[in-house]
């Protein structure tokens, strides 16, 4: 089915018309340039930095020092909770800050020196890090293990957790223990976390760390318990956020508001958001009984939390390539990674922060049984550059391994071959350097006053006759090569690579902004799937 708006005129740098056409996608707008190309301005690519990665022989070791020096711009932040900091931390625990990372989990703090861990600091002891360097995730176990909440594990408890203890008609004045086994009580301790940094205020104590994520992962309950999931999840993260700091962040990496599942389909543009999320909190048959406050009727989780998490993790097929990636139903490793965005930033004004992993997670896809698998150079690269141009304000950078040996003999269970520290970790130096091509060169442009073209990124791969723009999905479908761009003023930046393509494979591209006055044109040509970025001043 094509409609066709024949001889609607528009001013796009040459008449031309519109067409749409229905693809499966949201619809495609496309421009005919009529009339000789403008003259075209020359990207300046962005220096890659030489380096020899570690060896694919070489286990449970990598460098941080295949790049110098580089810090993120205020405006973003990477937590660190990855593998191996005790490679380098001894000798120098600023080292991680000065490569990319802004921020590190508690799991991976200097005892003593940037987290206290031996029951209460020293007398007038006081963390290194900032609040703003400082993160801790909250998994399911502290919620069940520690405070008996069993729902934290099988949501469909929902209906028999305490919110918090309610009066039981003791006597007046008379003592009554504290009731661990309650929600509020799980989320008030949270307070308690300045003492680790050596900062409570004088005014009671509230957590310092920057950033709490979530990761309770217990969001499948049964249609007939979703109202008092909804309740609970409301609550919860408006107790916490009670208990920290002004300068602290929450949000969970579920719910989300959609979860392509690193599919990138073309119905996911159509997606509304998660039901978790947007659920309002409101009170059931026993949900009084139980604790719940009605100041929290009418909000939703979505209302409280200070980021979402729209992201996803890789399965092998998204590393092969001898297989076919432009299905609807295809994986794509960047189609993923640029969809999962475009999606969710449509569903929420909210900031994002992905989780981000450098392996394969497990599942039921071929190859993928086990997180053996590191994702490729060019892969891990992109993930470094690609994502950033989405408007995205962080990433939790996250590794089911903690600290590595090298060299470690090869585990005597088949089963932990390729994991920990039989895994090469040479992928950690292709990710870094993509953070150093990107934010050691371009940080200045990356000051709040940037526009991110997203899938408004005008294209041509005709030679300039025809320019459209499109999503990742439409990107993916028709194979074509991924350009995506940030504009600052006069200073346009473009990543751009054809993903999958064979190493001497050839890809021209065009690229135009033709937006407030500016009319910039250029091509770029594309090597195999090695990504590319380059910047240009843009004449009015």
């Amino acid at each position: 089915m094509k409609l066709v708006a024949v001889g609607l005129a528009i001013s796009l740098a040459g008449a031309g018309y519109w067409y749409w056409q229905s693809t499966g996608s949201p619809a495609v707008a496309a421009v005919q340039l009529q009339g000789p190309l403008p003259a075209q301005t020359s990207l300046s690519p962005t220096p890659r930095t030489q380096f020899t990665p570690t060896p694919s022989t070489r286990k449970g070791y990598y460098n941080l020092d295949v790049v110098g020096d580089f810090t993120l711009p205020a405006t973003k932040t990477i937590t660190f909770c990855g593998a191996g900091r005790n490679l380098h931390v001894q000798k120098d625990p600023t080292k991680i800050f000065r490569r990319g990372f802004s921020a590190v989990d508690q799991s991976r703090m200097v005892p003593n020196v940037e987290i206290w861990k031996d029951g209460f600091p020293a007398n007038g002891w006081k963390s290194s890090l900032q609040t703003s360097q400082r993160s801790v995730i909250l998994y399911q176990n502290y919620f069940r293990d520690s405070f008996g909440l069993a729902w934290a594990q099988n949501s469909d408890k929902a209906n028999e957790t305490l919110y918090r203890a309610v009066p039981s008609g003791n006597a007046a004045g008379a003592a009554r223990p504290i009731n661990r086994n309650t929600l509020y009580q799980a989320c008030a301790e949270l307070s308690g976390g300045c003492f680790g940094f050596g900062d409570c205020p004088p005014s009671g104590m509230k957590s310092t760390y920057g950033f709490i994520f979530l990761d309770i992962e217990n969001d499948g309950a049964n249609m007939t318990n979703r109202q008092e999931q909804a309740n609970l999840y409301t609550y919860m993260i408006k107790t916490i956020k009670e208990n920290v700091s002004p300068q602290t962040q929450v949000g969970s990496i579920a719910p989300v508001l959609h979860n392509s599942v690193g599919y990138s389909k073309a119905d996911d543009y159509k997606a509304t958001p998660d039901w978790l999320w947007a659920t309002t909190a409101q009170h059931t048959a026993t949900s009084r009984q139980r604790g719940m406050p009605n100041d929290i009727v009418g909000k939703s989780f979505g209302d409280y939390a200070d980021f979402q998490m729209p992201g996803t993790y890789y399965a092998f097929p998204d590393f092969d390539y001898s297989i076919r990636h432009n299905g609807d139903n295809s994986r794509h490793w960047l189609a993923s990674l640029l969809g999962e965005q475009e999606v969710n930033m449509k569903l929420s004004p909210k900031k994002r922060i992905a989780w981000q992993w450098l392996f394969n997670t497990q599942s039921e896809l071929p190859n993928s049984s086990k997180a053996e698998h590191a994702t490729p150079p060019v892969v891990a690269e992109g993930m470094g550059i690609f994502y950033w141009f989405t408007g995205a304000y962080g990433v939790l950078f996250w590794d089911d391994h903690q600290d590595l040996v090298p060299d470690s003999p090869p585990p005597a269970d088949p089963s932990q071959k390729g994991l920990g520290n039989d895994r090469n970790y040479a992928c950690y130096e292709h990710y870094v350097h993509g953070l150093w091509r990107l934010f050691k060169h371009h940080g200045d442009l990356f000051n709040g006053r940037e526009t991110y073209l997203n899938e408004s990124t005008e294209c041509s791969y005709d030679g300039g006759q025809t320019w459209y723009k499109y999503n990742a999905n439409q990107l993916k479908v028709r194979d074509l090569p991924v350009v995506r761009a940030i504009v600052n003023g006069n200073q346009v930046l473009v990543a751009a690579t054809k993903a999958y393509a064979q190493p001497n494979q050839m890809s021209r591209v065009m690229m135009r902004y033709v937006q407030n006055g500016f009319n910039f044109y250029t091509t770029i040509t594309l090597k195999g799937d090695e990504i590319y970025l380059g910047r240009a001043t843009m004449n009015r």
